[in-house]
């Protein structure tokens, strides 16, 4: 990484604080994905929005 892109955006340099992402697959039916795909329609989010704001809910 160049001297200019480490002082503009410093957060790029330090891998420490870099979240670990997991990819998961979800299995879902045809109803269930046509649920959630009027879902994301009606709301304007993404179907990984959506998801990401249903376990961030759970206790």
């Amino acid at each position: 990484m160049n001297k200019t892109a480490a002082l503009k955006f410093p957060r790029l340099t330090t891998s420490s604080k870099k979240r670990a992402l997991k990819r998961i697959t979800v299995n879902l039916t045809s109803d269930e994905a046509q649920n959630l795909e009027k879902y994301c329609e009606q709301t304007g989010k993404l179907a990984i929005d959506v998801i990401r704001e249903f376990i961030q809910a759970l206790p």
